[in-house]
């Protein structure tokens, strides 16, 4: 028997083993089993950090959550009718749902779910590494459910499917066994990765949310590269769109990304945009609907074509600040991102970076306000004076805000807007 009480206390904080103690307690005095199950369970083995904590009951979840809630002075958002419930304590969120099973009517769809016991909630899970728990119950703390060997796996770095029919039933564990794989730095199983490159073409009954879900897990992990590099290599990646590719190109580019300062939000996005840099207007249409993009995703991708469309007017060899902005503003800065790692001239990237990092934060001394003052009325010629404005300004036609006003008064003179 394999007993991991003392590793489940020494990787959580005290808050936190406080609160999976007490909720193991009581659903010691309903007389129901409470687990710790799934990724923190592998996690605590391979020493890596995990608070995304998940509890499985055999019982009612969403009622011992609210027990817990009053108990614990915590706050709790229940859904009854799927036996699952949230439990929430200042910074600390804890899952916990009633033990299922599932069933599959056919490969792609989503299971019909029913309450069972944790031998039915583990054989659900999609590998064997995921498909291990650990008792809370106060007299067997710590006590390790592995029916599957997950801790042999764990410990020989294998990824394992606990059927043959695992890929057929939910196709976007295809997904999931490359992230693991190349997260924790794993091999597939042999037979795992037979099964996987058999049932690859599974992947085109999931639905598009589904596999855009899946591919922007990857997109925030640490090294997401590796990960779409080996999709390639087994050919999982050309199912989401023949013309995407994996390779050397696109890693070297994932690492100059990540050198740059921006959130993890703008960096997936400037990922999504230098993984589909390479597709034509046609086939980024084609991408953006077989995976349901979202509005703001789906701009970002539309502007691709057309700002490697203004690339070539980039290598002029004497091209002023002020063209430049007036090429680059009214596309979008994550696109505009994607190309200055993508661009194949170094000149041009090299201006890329200098709109990013200096020109498109000028403006002029006059503001809105100011030209209204001037006579001129709010709306698009307003709009238009200050675009020119602030291309005199970088262009070094103007220096001084008495300057900015008399060129202003020309323009306005000579009917220049």
């Amino acid at each position: 028997m394999v007993v991991i009480g003392k590793e489940i206390k020494a990787s959580l904080p005290a808050e936190v083993l406080s609160l999976v103690r007490a909720a193991g307690k009581l659903a010691a005095e309903r007389e129901q089993k409470l687990y710790l199950v799934g990724g923190v369970v592998r996690d605590i083995f391979l020493k890596r950090r995990n608070l995304d904590l998940d509890l499985v009951l055999e019982g009612d979840a969403p009622s011992l959550a609210r027990e817990l809630a009053k108990t614990k002075d915590g706050k709790v958002v229940t859904h009854d009718r799927f036996g699952t419930a949230t439990f929430r304590k200042n910074e600390i969120s804890i899952d916990i749902v009633t033990a299922r099973s599932e069933t599959y009517s056919r490969p792609g769809a989503l299971p019909t779910v029913k309450p069972g016991m944790i031998g039915n909630d583990l054989f659900r899970r999609d590998f064997t590494i995921n498909a291990m728990a650990a008792s809370l119950e106060p007299a067997r703390f710590g006590k390790l459910i592995d029916p599957y060997g997950g801790k042999d796996d764990l410990d020989r770095r294998l990824i394992r499917i606990l059927h043959k029919d695992s890929f057929r039933d939910d196709p976007t564990r295809i997904w999931r066994a490359i992230r693991y794989e190349q997260r924790l730095d794993f091999k597939l199983e042999q037979e795992t990765e037979r099964l996987l490159r058999h049932d690859v073409a599974m992947i085109g009954k999931v639905s598009g949310d589904r596999l855009r879900h899946e591919l922007e897990r990857i997109l925030e992990e640490d090294k997401p590269e590796k990960m779409l590099r080996r999709a390639a290599e087994l050919g999982v990646l050309q199912q989401l769109l023949q013309s995407l590719e994996g390779n050397g190109w696109l890693a070297r580019r994932f690492q100059e990304a990540r050198k740059i300062d921006v959130t993890d939000k703008t960096k997936s996005a400037i990922y999504l945009a230098l993984l589909a840099w390479r597709l034509n207007s046609e086939n980024m249409e084609a991408l953006i609907e077989r995976l349901r993009f979202g509005s703001e995703a789906s701009r970002v991708l539309r502007d691709i074509p057309e700002v490697k469309q203004t690339l070539p007017a980039l290598t002029v060899g004497r091209i002023k600040p002020g063209a430049i902005c007036r090429l680059l503003e009214p596309h979008r800065q994550q696109t505009i991102v994607a190309a200055s790692l993508a661009a194949d001239s170094a000149l041009v990237r090299r201006r890329l970076k200098r709109y990013l990092a200096d020109l498109r934060f000028v403006s002029p001394r006059l503001s809105g306000e100011d030209l209204k003052s001037m006579g001129v009325a709010q709306g698009k010629k307003l709009g238009a004076l200050l675009k020119l404005l602030k291309e005199a300004k970088l262009d070094g036609m103007v220096k001084t805000r008495e300057q900015e006003k008399k060129l202003v008064r020309k323009w306005l003179r000579e009917g220049k807007v």
